[in-house]
This record gives C-alpha cells, structure tokens and sequence, in this order.
C-alpha cells in the first residue's frame, strides 16, 4: 500500500485488498465465492475509470505542451508521459489476456450471463498461473517480472518512488507475518489452491496497484510543464566598458544593456566552483590576481570561470556556465640594499623589498633557494644569508607569488693583519727599539668596501700567533698566543741590535651579526720585525 496522501478511490481500492485477503483465508462456501466476484466487478469497474482517466490526462498534457509552445523541456515530458502511458497499456493488456484465458478455460459464463461455470475450479488456476506440480512455469511468474519492471520504469522515468508491485510472501507486509504463508513466492501465495474467480479479483487488485501508479506518474510529469520559463520581474541597467582608465586624447567605449532577473528565483553562483554571496540577483565576484606566464610587455592573459544556477519548483537545476578573460600586469618589486647586485655568502646582507603598485595591499612574505631567509619587523625587510653561489629570492603577497629577483654572491674579502706595537702599527722596514718591545697586538682589520657594507659582519680577530725572537737563523725565544695581546718582556733583556721579531699568525677568527663565531681560512701570514 501507498503512503502518504490518498485520494478516496485509492482508500476505497485499498480496503477491498484488505477484504479480499482476508476471503482467501477462509474456507470457500457459494457465499463466499459471491463475494469474490462481488470485489472483482467492483474493483474492474474502477480500474476502468481509472484507465480512461489516465488517458484523458495524456490528451491534456499534449494541449498543454502545445499551447506553451512546444519548448524543449515540455517537448520531453510529453514524451514520457505517453513512454508511461504505453508501458501502462501494454501490461493491463497482458493482465486483461490472463483474465479472459482463466474465464474461457474455466467453461466462461454460466447461463444467467453473470456468475461464471468455473468460479470455484483451483486446478486449472494453478497449472496456468503457478504451472503443472510447482514446475514454476506458470503465468504469474511472467506477470511478476512485468509488474515489478514496471515500477522500476516509472522510478527512473519520473523519478517517483514506486516499490515493487508483485510481492513473495517474505516481502508481503500481511504474508510475513505468518510463517505457512512466509515462505511462498508471489505465484504461490495468489494463486496457489485459489477459486478462479478469486484470482480474477487478485488480478483486478495489481491491475488497479498499476493504474493508480501511472496516475501519480502523469501528475508528477504534468507538474514539470512550463517550467523551463522564466518570468523576469526585476530589470536593471547594465554599463560594461573595455577599459574604466583612459588616457586623454583616447576614446572611451562600452556597452549599454539591460540585465532582468526574477525576485521568485534565488540563484546559487559559484566561481571557480566555489559559492559567492548573491545580493539583488547579483554575484560579488572577488579574488587576488596572481602572475606567471608574463609576455614582453609585462602582461599575462587569465581566465576566470563561474556559473549561476537556477532551482526550479520541482528541484530541477538549470546551469548557467560563463568564462570571463582579464590582464595581469607584472609589479615590479624594488630591493633596496646597501649592496644590491650581490650578497656575501655568510653574512646578513638586510634588504627592502617593496611593491609600489600593490600599495596598502602589499602584505609580503619571501622565501630562497640559495640562502636563510629571515624577515624584518619591518613591512618589506628581509635578511639573506647566502649559502650558494647565486641566491634568488621570491616574492610573494598575502599567499600569492608576485615575482622573483637574482643575486650574485661573493666571498667574503680577506682581511689585513696588522702588527701593533705601542699603539702604533710596527715599522716593518725601519724596525723597532729592541728594549721598548714589551707588549704586542695583534689586529685583522676588515676590507673598507665589506665593512662599509656590512658592519655587523665585518668583526675580525687574531686568535692564534706564534712570537718569535730570531738572531741570525737562530731561535732565542718562542711564545704562543691565543688573544690579540701579546707579552713579551724577557725580549727586551735578551734582544740585541740586528735581531729581529718573526710573527706567524695562525688563526683569525670572524663574529657575523648573530654573534657567531667563525674561523677564517687565511693564507699562511708571516711578519717580521727588525730590532735597532
């Protein structure tokens, strides 16, 4: 039985089910046998009726298709309503083929014209309808088939919920309860030890189970009429220029045009297939351009696709799809460094990216290949810590890649050594007063360019030399030291006119601008120092 609403026909139908399952129970008497025919007549009466109404509703919905114009959509529903309406034929004619095979077979008639010779025959019931000794080759197998293939056609023809028609008794909501009955199949459990006349009373029960089926079908299917219109109650005066910047002396040039929409539809928009909020009919489409793929002028050609779509009263969707072309204009990044056109490796070479057409917009962040990357507190500066011989650093705003700007690296320039004695750099030509020689310093001072450049890296220090007091080819005395001062007070008692001092630096070691301490890899250093 259906759910939902019912018309009184169909509450009618449903309850004479119910009386006829109930007969079938009971023991069969002339009585009862008067009441199965009684249920038959009156159930082929309104199959009847109802098949000529269904027949009627197929003219209307043909007059309507045509008044409207015969649009596409209205075109197609016509179609299957007349698909439904020969499916339909097709198996009441198969039932109605059944029926006059089971009267005939059964002696037809009786003499009043009204009651039937065979009303109580079973045997040949169940031969034709189930097959000889359960063979399972009878007619009603067929009719199972047909019936239940039909609710499956109007599902998918109209997308109605239609169950299956012809039940086994497992599937039967009244059959499932008992356990005789359970294990019967549909063949079985309607016409199995049945009066033919009570099969011709199940028959007229499917027969009405279909037309009432077909009827909701051609509802539904005349509800779809018309409902690829549209009525159009909001018009809006639309401006589309080629460009809203024009330079003096050029023409401007758009296109003036109407644009209607319906207050009754609420469109669903998407770009890139992603929703966007409607307002007045309209979508707000916004995203932030990206670049790539740059021609020589500094533009690349971009596409955007969206599309709108329209839910009708039926839940049909109606799709829009639009595919709209736009220019991106490169920015041109500016870096503004102490020295731009190359990086030191290994030092903190601080730079200021900025975008001037992104203006207040510009929210940047960067990454390397080549280097550490570490960002300023400021917007736009960034510190580079080259680790290659070339560094590229791109740029990106707000998670969009903007563009890309290469460096070249260069090593870090060797420092001088120097030797200080009494605060003033030593006289390596003229030499030194052996007896004034009590402390040396030892200093590794950066190159002018890189300490003008990068200050916070250019800390050198001598931290490891070897002081050595030579007469002649001979060593008198040797001292190491790990500092930048040196003492050397015996050399002033044992030193003589014509000996002189050698100095071999062996380490020099730099602090970069995070404190960090590195060894310099220096060419082999050697002063020396005359004494007078």
């Amino acid at each position: 039985m259906a759910g939902g609403k019912e018309s009184p026909r169909q509450k009618m139908i449903g309850m004479m089910y119910l009386v006829l399952t109930a007969l079938l129970a009971l023991q069969v008497s002339s009585a009862i046998i008067q009441k199965f025919q009684f249920l038959d007549d009156s159930l082929m009466q309104v199959n009847n009726k109802a098949n000529s109404e269904n027949a009627s509703t197929i003219q209307g919905i043909a007059k309507s298709v045509a008044k409207s114009g015969n649009t596409p959509n209205d075109v197609a529903t016509l179609k299957k309503a007349e698909e439904v309406r020969k499916r339909t034929d097709e198996l009441v004619g198969f039932i109605g083929k059944t029926r006059k095979f089971l009267i005939d077979d059964t002696g037809g008639l009786d003499t009043d014209g009204l009651s039937y010779k065979g009303a109580k025959e079973e045997e040949k019931v169940v031969n034709y309808m189930v097959g000889p000794e359960g063979s399972k080759k009878g007619v009603a197998y067929k009719l199972q088939t047909e019936m239940n293939e039909y609710a499956k056609f109007l599902t998918e023809t109209t997308k109605l919920d239609v169950p299956k028609l012809a039940l086994d008794g497992k599937e039967d909501p009244l059959a499932m309860k008992e356990a005789s009955q359970k294990r019967k199949d549909f063949a079985t459990l309607n016409f199995a030890e049945t009066p033919m006349v009570a099969a011709l009373a199940v028959l007229a029960q499917k027969e009405s189970q279909i037309l009432k089926y077909e009827s909701e079908a051609l509802a539904k299917l005349g509800a779809n009429l018309g409902i690829d219109k549209i009525d159009f109650d909001q018009i809006k005066v639309m401006v589309r220029p080629k460009s809203s910047v024009v330079a003096a002396g050029t023409k401007y040039e758009a296109e003036m045009f109407l644009a209607a929409s319906s207050s009754a539809i609420t469109p669903t928009m998407k770009f890139e297939g992603r929703p966007i909020e409607v307002k007045a009919g309209m979508g707000l489409v916004s995203f932030t351009a990206t670049g790539g793929a740059f021609n020589k002028d500094g533009n690349a050609m971009k596409k955007w696709s969206g599309s709108i779509t329209i839910k009708n009263k039926l839940g049909t969707d109606t799709t829009f799809n639009l595919s709209e072309e736009y220019t991106v204009a490169r920015p041109v990044i500016s870096v503004q460094s102490a020295s731009v056109n190359a990086l030191y490796r290994n030092c903190g070479n601080e730079l200021n990216v900025q975008v001037p057409a992104l203006g207040s917009v510009y929210n940047p962040s960067f990454a390397a290949t080549g280097a550490q990357v570490i960002n300023g507190a400021e917007k736009g500066k960034v510190t580079l810590i080259p680790t290659g011989t070339k560094v590229e650093l791109k740029v990106s705003s707000g998670g969009n890649y903007i563009g890309s700007q290469e460096f070249g690296v260069r090593l870090i320039p060797k420092p001088s050594i120097k030797c200080m004695i009494g605060g003033r750099e030593a006289n390596q030509k003229q030499g030194e007063v052996a007896s004034s020689v009590r402390a040396i310093q030892m200093k590794a001072d950066a190159d002018e360019g890189f300490k003008t450049f990068l200050p916070k890296d250019a800390n050198f220090a001598v931290t490891n030399w070897d002081c050595i007091l030579v007469r002649g080819k001979r060593p008198l005395s040797t001292k190491t030291f790990n500092g930048q001062i040196g003492q050397v007070p015996d050399f002033a008692g044992l030193a003589q006119p014509g000996d002189r001092i050698l100095i071999e630096v062996k380490k020099v070691n730099r602090t970069n601008f995070m404190k960090q301490v590195e060894e310099v890899n220096i060419p082999a250093t050697i002063l020396n120092i005359p004494l007078n």
